[in-house]
């Protein structure tokens, strides 16, 4: 706690101190941070079956629980476009029968249990979560052993979730205010590519589609081969792996998956579009553009980027938008990070009596200003403080630490990277920043969105 206060400290008082002695505290500070971080170290044992599912096991005694992480390297992005949210409907068809499990049967094992259990599904990913107990771990493994390959892929389990997820877009997109903006979002900014639709995909398609094709789904991409299991908590190191030998070691390896190939098409220009939106009771504008890879250079800059721009009533949109010049009644920011590209977006809700446009305008200004003039010691000192904590406390529970050890081998093929990250942080420049936010926000290559509720007039 005192290397955080230590920060909020230098960027209080950042003007007191001459430039070259505040830089010298500064580095001596993150210096700390990441010798305390190394210090601090989350250890695991990680290797991969001869089937090809890779294996992490990290030890947590500081509460009698056990998180498993399946991670299947699926999501939209794999789908043939013809053939949209494919992976998310197995999200849901997993939670069906298997061979062992009657219908909807699985997670009232986990509930008996005292435990619970997720999924969810993205453009590169599809995550399956369980935490129980710490002695019923061998319940866990088997169930996911169990879904992996022996999913009972029917008439009745499709039809069910067919209802299941047009209930859910209805829930999250059509009768949510703002809710068509993901969806346009990926639509414009990656149109023909690989990411230009959201993970929930067509009904259409989903109602048309097969019972064999779902199975053809199901066996080219749910293989160990293709999947990160991980197990963090308290549990005996040896009976795990005796465990996952016994259900995950029997299982043959696949055919190396089948893949959409990745196409990331280029944005030259700026598309608008007017949303008149019945949910909405403000009006909005969202300034949507193309962002950096998750893990790259670039990402950690523009995540720095975004912290001082929203983070806080002292971050610059805010001060600038709501405060001083009471254009807005709220600024928000979104960055999604994918595999091969990014998604981010900056959200201005307009002020009573005051226009989109001087929203818009106002938010264009404060970018075109780092653009050309950058940020300040103490923002870049703040941000990397707001980030360092993150850090930490998303190294304290169980499923957390799971699923971010499961992500940083899919994607990265770099396990280790929990310990690791935030000197990826530390390294960012004030160059950096603005070189960012030059290459990614300026030239107006982007989608503009403009959210009217229906009643009003522009």
């Amino acid at each position: 706690m005192q290397r955080s206060f230590a920060l909020t400290l230098l960027a209080n008082h950042v003007r007191t101190l001459c430039a070259s002695s505040m830089m010298v505290i500064i580095a001596l500070v993150l210096s700390a941070t990441a010798l305390h971080a190394q210090a601090n170290a989350i250890k695991f044992t990680e290797y991969s079956l001869p089937n090809g599912m890779h294996v992490i096991l990290h030890q947590d005694k500081s509460a009698p629980i056990v998180a498993t992480v399946v991670h299947y390297r699926v999501g939209s992005r794999d789908e043939d476009p013809q053939r949209t949210g494919f992976a998310h409907f197995f999200e849901h068809l997993m939670f069906e029968g298997t061979k062992n499990f009657e219908r909807k049967n699985v997670g009232r094992y986990i509930e008996t249990a005292g435990g619970n259990l997720n999924a969810y599904t993205a453009l590169d990913q599809t995550v399956y979560t369980i935490q129980l107990p710490a002695n019923q771990l061998q319940l866990s493994l088997f169930i996911e052993y169990q879904r992996m390959r022996g999913l009972i892929i029917d008439s009745l389990g499709v039809q069910t979730q067919r209802g299941v997820i047009k209930e859910e877009r209805k829930v999250r997109y059509d009768n949510q205010a703002y809710g068509s903006f993901l969806e346009k979002s990926l639509n414009n900014v990656f149109k023909g590519g690989s990411y230009a639709w959201p993970g929930i995909g067509s009904s259409q398609h989903i109602d048309s589609a097969k019972i064999s094709e779902f199975q053809a789904f199901y066996n080219n991409f749910y293989q160990p081969n293709n999947a990160t299991l991980v197990v963090c908590g308290d549990f005996d190191e040896k009976q795990a792996k005796e465990w996952i030998q016994t259900y995950f070691g029997s299982l043959p390896k696949g055919a190396e998956p089948k893949r959409q190939p990745i196409t990331i098409t280029q944005l030259t220009g700026e598309t608008r579009e007017r949303i008149d939106d019945q949910k909405a009771q403000v009006p909005a504008v969202l300034l949507v553009y193309r962002g950096p890879k998750d893990g790259s250079e670039d990402y950690y800059a523009v995540k720095l980027l975004h912290s001082i721009l929203f983070d806080g009533e002292s971050a610059r949109m805010y001060q600038r938008l709501v405060d001083q010049d009471q254009l807005a009644v709220g600024v928000e920011d979104v960055q999604f990070a994918y595999q091969h590209t990014g998604l981010d977006a900056f959200i201005g809700f307009a002020a009573p009596g005051k226009s989109l446009d001087s929203v818009e305008l106002a938010m264009d200004d404060d970018i075109n200003k780092i653009i050309s003039g950058g940020v300040t010691d103490a923002e870049l000192t703040k941000a990397k403080n707001i980030k360092e904590a993150q850090f930490v406390f998303g190294k304290k529970g169980a499923m957390d630490k799971a699923e971010t050890l499961a992500k940083n081998y899919s994607f990265f093929g770099n396990t280790n990277l929990i310990n690791t990250e935030m000197n990826n942080y530390i390294k960012v420049t004030r160059a950096d920043i603005q070189r960012a936010a030059a290459t990614y926000f300026g030239g107006k290559r982007r989608v503009v969105l403009s959210y009217y509720p229906a009643q009003a007039k522009k």
